[in-house]
């Protein structure tokens, strides 16, 4: 059985398998290794410590390792694995004390043979995954849902308030999974079990709150040199820890802000040119690799590009289920996985940007939704949501055309590929009927529709905010962000397409250190003239041309919206069919089809509410036949 859960996350580590078993306790632990660190069978895992109190299995990697093995001088190591090393802090300073003191990324189950107590952990920014929880009389746990699906007790009843959440944002929130009864463990936090009785709540051993209010009790001076010289130290610090393996090294760069501010930072601390890997399209408007390639040009980087077709884009759709293992809509999902497996070609491991979107006010809703809720609080509420009701109800041609003047005569924010649905946000802020709500509701799919899935209680998808200050918006946006989108999302589409094809994605922007860096520094720092990141660029700029990198910010995505009307359009048609829907049981048909019928005739552009509920329903389409 141990076998059987392993084998079915083998992708994730496709280089050794082992188990180990109490009988007496009826403990199992079962792992695959990805051999990144220490790749002799002084590495294999589960692995026991030097007392045998601990046994522990154990994803990820903790870069700082080397440094605590130096405050363990009493220890006689085997080999130089982290994971030797986890043990060894977790004999001499217990399992709280070693998880506070480690930079890294992991998730971890280890076993207390003295006080038969199962502990699970997981990493302070929820870069690895972990499920846990009981299915009959039965506890499981494991880096993805397929393990726990292995195990003949698992039950894989749906989740309707979880799939109500992941249809409004496009991926499950934690702590809910897909399933009920399997939960996501928290980010920065720790649950035990002990034989015999149920889990205790998580504890964090830190958290994002924390760090958000130690910012605000010691902040940095609004001094941009001082500052500048701090975070690029800091990262330096952290790019330099993470490019520390075993086997090659490389780096997704997209040419844009944060990979291109990573791969500098590496390219100081290399011995050797560093790879870097991107990807490229024919789609107008959604192709970097010129960028990227001018980029790696200038830095000297050993650089490949791979030119994909929509058609190849598009073969990958029917693999989502099986990459991402439960519903999850971010359409960035396909080139995420198109460009790990180029990366995979050379490379085990690969450092990534991600992570300073949210850190630094990246995304232009932070600041736009702060300057529009400002500007408008003095406009009676109904007047604002008249306007908001009047700008909703204009069609896809006449949003576009006002997009169109708005970038011809409004401020630079408007001058975005995707100015239209700059405005349709625009028409949903004035609507909304308070600040909470409208930042709640910026980047959500399905807003204003209530009964979207059938029998659900309604899960808001998202985490609440509260008595908002006008002039804290963007903080309070990014702190959301951090604790949910960034953790749900964004570094849940990085894990599983990179370790669909056994590459170790590493993100440096996530050092804690860099975190609670970012939470002190004033706001002034991050925005500045409506654009974000600007402590960022003038960290770039100090390494590569300002020419090069400052366009407006594209995304890493694709065309969704057009393949919907074309190409993908019989196979959305099939899956949305209201007939099939209302046989199923799990959508109401009614806001699905009208969503598509707009979407079919121009009227509105919904590819990213439809994507969810294609998501979906092709996830559910594998449940079936499974």
């Amino acid at each position: 059985m141990l076998d059987r859960m392993g084998m079915a996350i083998a992708r994730r580590g496709p280089d050794a398998h082992g188990q180990w078993h109490d009988a007496e306790t009826g403990i199992g632990l079962a792992h695959r290794r990805l051999a990144v660190l220490d790749l002799s069978d002084a590495g294999h895992q589960p692995m026991r410590s030097q007392s045998d109190r601990f046994v522990l299995v154990f994803n990820g990697e903790i870069y700082n390792h080397l440094s605590l093995r130096e405050r363990l001088d009493m220890v006689v190591w085997r080999g130089h694995s982290d994971t030797e090393t986890l043990l060894a802090g977790f004999d001499v300073w217990g399992i709280s004390r070693t998880l506070e003191q480690t930079v890294g990324m992991f998730a971890l189950a280890v076993w207390d043979r003295a006080e038969r107590v199962l502990t699970l952990a997981r990493d302070r920014m929820g870069e690895k995954p972990l499920y846990y929880g009981w299915q009959g009389g039965t506890f499981l746990f494991g880096s993805e849902l397929q393990a726990l699906r292995a195990h003949p007790s698992f039950q894989g009843r749906i989740d309707r308030c979880a799939l109500d959440g992941m249809l409004r944002t496009g991926y499950v929130g934690a702590p809910s999974s897909i399933y009920e009864g399997i939960r996501k463990l928290p980010p920065g936090t720790t649950v035990s079990i002990g034989a015999g009785r149920s889990e205790e709540k998580p504890l964090p051993y830190w958290s994002v709150v924390n760090a958000v209010r130690r910012g605000k009790e010691d902040p940095l001076p609004d001094d941009p040199a001082v500052c500048l010289d701090q975070f690029e130290k800091i990262l330096r610090t952290s790019v330099g820890g993470q490019m520390i393996a075993d086997v090659p090294v490389g780096a997704f760069l997209s040419g844009g802000i944060d990979s291109s501010l990573v791969v500098a930072m590496m390219q100081t601390v290399a011995r050797e040119p560093v790879r870097t890997f991107t990807i490229g399209f024919d789609e107008p408007g959604f192709d970097e690799a010129d960028h990227a390639r001018a980029v790696a040009a200038h830095l000297g980087t050993r650089h490949t590009e791979l030119y994909v077709s929509a058609r190849e884009a598009m073969d990958i759709v029917p693999r989502i289920p099986d990459i991402y293992t439960e519903p999850f809509a971010d359409a960035s999902q396909i080139p995420m996985y198109l460009v790990s497996e180029l990366a995979r070609r050379q490379v085990t491991v690969c450092l990534s940007g991600d992570g300073a979107d949210e850190l630094f006010a990246g995304y232009t809703r932070y600041f736009w939704t702060g300057a529009v809720l400002r500007g408008s609080a003095r406009i009676p509420a109904i007047l604002r949501r008249l306007a908001g009701w009047g700008m909703a109800s204009l069609s896809r041609s006449a949003l576009h055309t006002a997009a169109q003047a708005a970038a011809a005569l409004g401020p630079g924010a408007w001058r975005y590929s995707n100015a239209e649905e700059k405005l349709s946000k625009l028409a949903r802020l004035l609507s909304a009927g308070s600040a909470a709500t409208a930042c709640r509701d910026a980047n959500r799919q399905w807003s204003g529709v209530q009964n979207l899935v059938q029998g659900s209680e309604g899960g808001s998808g998202g985490l609440s905010l509260q008595e908002l200050d006008l002039h804290d918006i963007e903080n309070r946006m990014m702190e959301a962000d951090q604790l949910d989108y960034l953790p749900d999302d964004i570094l849940a589409k990085v894990d599983r397409a990179a370790m669909a094809v056994s590459l170790e994605a590493r993100v440096p922007m996530l050092d804690h250190r860099l975190v609670e860096f970012a939470w002190r520094l004033p706001l002034s720092l991050k925005i500045r003239e409506r654009q974000g990141k600007w402590l960022l660029r003038q960290a770039l700029y100090r390494h590569v041309p300002q020419a090069l990198v400052d366009r407006p910010k594209m995304g890493f995505s694709v065309p969704i919206d057009r393949w919907l009307k074309g190409p993908l359009r019989e196979w959305a048609e099939g899956l949305l069919d209201p007939v099939r829907l209302a046989r199923q049981g799990w959508l109401c048909p009614e806001p699905v089809t009208r969503a598509w019928n707009d979407h079919k005739a121009g009227r509105r552009n919904t590819a990213a509410a439809l994507w969810g509920v294609l998501m979906f329903q092709q996830w559910l389409e594998r449940e079936e036949g499974r």
